[in-house]
C-alpha cells in the first residue's frame, strides 16, 4: 500500500513556523497536537499496525503563506528540506514526498519546485483550491502547472476553506463545520471546473492533477456538466459574456475525467464508487488523510481498506488502487 496524501509536522518545521510566524493559527497548533503528526515514533507505531504500509509524505495546512506571510520561501524550503530528510532515511517508509510552494510570490514558488523537484527528489507539489482568496487559474499561480507538466511530476490539489467564509451572505461566518464537511469538496469542484476551462490539459496534455478526497463533489455532478454545461453561456446576460469565455477544446466532463483523484473518502463506499465511475480505476490512487481521524492515526487507514474490500473490485484493480497506480505516476519503480 502506497498512501499518497496524507500528512505530516517535522519538528525542524514546526521549530521554524514557530519562529517565523507573526501569529500561528489555530489549525497549526491543532495539528501539532496530534502525536502522530508531529512525533515519528508514534507515527511508525500507527504504520506499523498495517502490513505494507507505505506513505508519500506531504506537509499539513495551513499553508506555508498563511504561516510566515513575510518568509513563505524560507519556510517552505525549510519544510521541503525536512521532507527530503525524512524519505532519505526511512526510504521503506516513505518513497517520496510532494514539496510544498510560496505561491504568494510567482518567482520563489517556481524556483523552489524546480529545486525540490531536480535537487531533493520531490514527486511532485501540493497546490490548494485557492491561495489566500487567488484561484488556481490566476495569472500568478496557474504557470505553475505549466512547470510541472515540464518536470513531469504531479500536482496535488488539496482543498481550503477557512471558517470565515460564511454560509449565507447576511451572516459573517459558516456554522457547524459545514465551511469543512461541505465547503471543501465544493471548493475541489470549482477548482477542477477552472483549470479545465483555463485549458490546463490543452496547453499541458501530459499533466497529472491529483485531487484530494475522491475529486470532491465532482463526481456527483457527471450529469450537471454532461447536459447542463451544453448551455454554456446562456444563462449569463451578454454584458457578462467575459465569465464564460473559454479556449477549451473538448467536452468538459471528457476534460474534467482527466484529473486522478484519491481514496481519501473516510471510510465511504459510495464516495469510492462513485469516484471510480468518474475517474476510471486507473486514476484512482489509495490515500487516507492519516492522521486526521477521530483516533488521530489508524482509523481513516482501517475504514478506507474497508471501503476498498467492499467494492466490486478484481484484484489487479485493488492493486492498481492501493499501489500500481501510484509506482507508475510517481515513478517509484517496481515494488
Amino acid at each position: 500500500m502506497i498512501d499518497v496524501f496524507n500528512h505530516i509536522l517535522p519538528p525542524g518545521f514546526v521549530a521554524a513556523a514557530r519562529r517565523l510566524s507573526p501569529k500561528l493559527p489555530l489549525m497549526f497548533d491543532r495539528a501539532c497536537q496530534i502525536p502522530a503528526m508531529a512525533s515519528l515514533e508514534a507515527r511508525f507505531r500507527v504504520m506499523d499496525r498495517f502490513d505494507g504500509y507505505r506513505q508519500i509524505l506531504s506537509l499539513s495546512s495551513p499553508l506555508v503563506e498563511v504561516l510566515a506571510p513575510d518568509n513563505a520561501a524560507e519556510l517552505a524550503r525549510i519544510g521541503n528540506d525536512e521532507m527530503a530528510a525524512l524519505t532519505a532515511r526511512w526510504p521503506e517508509r516513505f518513497p517520496g514526498f510532494i514539496a510544498s510552494l510560496p505561491a504568494n510570490d510567482a518567482a520563489a514558488a517556481a524556483r523552489e519546485a524546480r529545486r525540490a523537484v531536480g535537487e531533493l527528489g520531490a514527486v511532485g507539489v501540493q497546490l490548494y483550491t485557492n491561495h489566500q482568496g487567488r484561484p488556481l487559474d490566476h495569472p500568478d499561480i496557474l504557470p505553475l502547472f505549466g512547470l510541472l507538466a515540464e518536470l513531469g511530476r504531479p500536482v496535488w490539489v488539496h482543498p481550503i476553506r477557512a471558517m470565515t467564509t460564511p454560509d449565507y451572505p447576511g451572516e459573517s461566518y459558516s456554522k457547524y463545520d459545514l465551511w469543512w464537511a461541505l465547503g471543501w469538496p465544493h471548493e475541489t469542484a470549482v477548482a477542477m471546473g477552472r483549470l479545465v476551462f483555463a485549458g490546463v490539459f490543452d496547453r499541458w496534455p501530459a499533466l497529472a492533477v491529483i485531487t484530494h478526497h475522491v475529486g470532491g463533489a465532482m463526481p456527483m455532478y457527471a450529469g450537471r456538466i454532461e447536459h447542463g454545461l451544453q448551455l454554456l453561456g446562456t444563462r449569463n446576460p451578454p454584458e457578462l459574456g467575459e465569465a464564460v469565455r473559454t479556449s477549451l477544446q473538448e467536452p468538459p466532463l471528457q476534460a474534467l475525467r482527466r484529473f486522478y483523484a484519491d481514496t481519501a473518502s473516510f471510510g465511504s463506499r459510495a464516495a469510492l464508487d462513485c469516484g471510480r465511475a468518474f475517474f476510471g480505476t486507473d486514476r484512482l490512487l489509495f490515500a487516507t488523510d492519516m492522521p486526521f481521524d477521530p483516533e488521530q492515526g489508524p482509523g481513516f487507514i482501517r475504514e478506507t481498506l474497508r471501503a476498498l474490500d467492499e467494492m466490486e473490485l478484481e484484484p489487479g484493480e485493488r492493486a492498481a488502487i492501493l499501489e500500481g497506480n501510484a509506482r507508475a505516476l510517481l515513478r517509484l519503480g517496481p515494488a
